[in-house]
């Protein structure tokens, strides 16, 4: 498995191949996991190939963009000769085209695992670079690929039109089932997971994520400058830091656990993801099992189609931080989800995103021609 960085970077796309590698393994797989070693690496039974890399531009663009080394050829190369199949995340980063090349040159089995599509950066000089790089470098990906995973329908639309170009399956990442669930809409409490009381009166708005501008940083600091009676709290990590604006209504959680999250999930009233060039954030499938409603941007709401009657969905304009923070602020005042619509949505979220299903799907994709699953959803 390749991909971009290991989990303690603190994105959902890595988040997505820690679960993947360990449901693999709970299979029966023997999987080696490829990444930038930038990050430190978990104390687990995964095996892992750390690879040199260096990242000069995430600061400037938002983008996390590793570019390995030359001694990570080699070891890719050793790596993806021994292995059956390779599952690689995401096209547009330099260690996944690496891993591409070398396993089209090796002749082994590839499955690519699509998160995102566009990105609609503030910049005008970025939005174009990166149309200009999804038509040179995603489409390509994806046609070299063997088979193609996409985990947002939207994602699918932008990339392979309707009706698609290339066979696909559309697969959704799973939830933990025994961490995020729904335990009803009690009263919530005054003091949260990490000690933090929430003033009287104000309302405990959560983000999670990581802290760049794609992410909707800027519109989340102007909601909070005009909106005093919103408390946020934001749980992540990144270039950007929200404890230098200077609001006393921003708390920084940091990177949480995932029990942490869970509790955070139960005892705010929403999940706000103001982003834009999203697949389907994690964080929102698992904020829907805890019954959690959710604001986040358009079209990140209609990823899932059957979901997305429970989902907010607002128009983010990254460029213009103070028109997309009063639509936020009207979802807040609007958005309500009734108890038996939440326990619809969390019952949803448990049953159809499951870890176990997407690994046994991935898992035949990766195998010969006869055996795999022609299915195009």
């Amino acid at each position: 498995m390749v991909s971009p960085f290991y989990e303690t970077h603190g994105g959902g796309l890595e988040r997505v191949a820690g679960h993947l590698c360990r449901e693999l393994m709970l299979q029966g797989e023997k999987l080696l996991w490829a990444a930038s070693s930038d990050d430190a690496l978990l104390n687990n039974d995964i095996e892992m190939l750390p690879l040199r890399c260096i990242n000069p531009l995430e600061r400037f663009t938002g983008l996390p963009t590793p570019l390995p080394g030359l001694r990570a050829i080699p070891q890719l190369i050793r790596a993806i000769r021994r292995s059956d199949a390779v599952i690689i995340h995401d096209a547009l980063y330099a260690i996944s085209i690496l891993a591409m090349v070398i396993a089209r040159m090796l002749g082994k089995r590839t499955v690519l695992i699509q998160h995102i599509a566009a990105i609609p950066f503030s910049s005008r000089l970025l939005r174009h670079l990166m149309a200009l790089a999804n038509r040179l470098v995603t489409r390509p990906m994806l046609r070299a690929a063997n088979a193609r995973v996409f985990i947002s329908d939207t994602v699918r639309h932008d990339l392979l039109g309707t009706p698609a170009r290339y066979p696909y399956q559309l697969i959704f990442n799973g939830v933990d089932r025994t961490t995020f669930f729904f335990r009803g809409t009690a009263v919530k409490k005054t003091i949260l997971p990490a000690d933090i009381a929430v003033p009287t009166g104000m309302r405990p708005v959560l983000f999670v994520g990581r802290y760049v501008e794609k992410k909707g940083l800027a519109i989340l600091r102007t909601l909070a400058e005009t909106r005093p009676d919103l408390f946020f709290l934001l749980a992540g990590q990144g270039p950007l830091s929200p404890d230098d604006w200077g609001l006393s209504n921003v708390y920084d959680l940091g990177i949480q656990s995932p029990a942490a999250l869970a509790d955070l999930y139960h005892q705010v009233d929403l999940l706000l993801l103001p982003s834009v060039g999203e697949g389907y954030p994690l964080v929102i499938q698992e904020a829907m099992a805890c019954g959690l409603p959710v604001i986040c941007g358009i079209p990140t709401h209609r990823a899932d189609p059957q979901a997305a009657r429970w989902l907010c969905g607002v128009d983010i304009d990254l460029a213009n931080p103070q028109a997309s923070a009063h639509l936020c602020a009207n979802a807040i005042d609007s958005m309500a989800l009734s108890e038996s619509e939440r326990t619809e949505m969390a019952h949803y979220a448990t049953t159809h995103y499951c870890w176990q299903i997407m690994a046994s799907k991935v898992l035949a994709l990766g195998m010969p021609p006869d055996a795999i699953i022609s299915s195009n959803a």
